[in-house]
């Protein structure tokens, strides 16, 4: 039996929960399924240096592409 995180893949990794959080909704809003994983020590430390507060941000792989392109920045004109 296959896990269901092994379908996930990540398409960007940012700092902060709240960075993350936002992403997650914006994704979300969109009808991509967002999966967030966090690195442990940050969390349990509130430490924000050095990588500590890096969240990985998951979707499923079908979906990735249409994923990069919505958090894709957009050029002002």
């Amino acid at each position: 039996m296959r896990s269901p995180k092994s379908d996930l893949v990540v398409i960007c990794t940012v700092q902060g929960e709240l960075a993350a959080n936002i992403m997650k909704s914006h994704l979300e809003s969109e009808g991509i399924p967002v999966l967030l994983e966090y690195e442990s020590a940050g969390r349990v430390y509130g430490l924000t240096v050095d990588g500590l507060a890096e969240v990985r941000v998951l979707v499923p792989q079908k979906l990735a592409e249409a994923a990069m392109q919505i958090i894709k920045p957009r050029e002002s004109d």
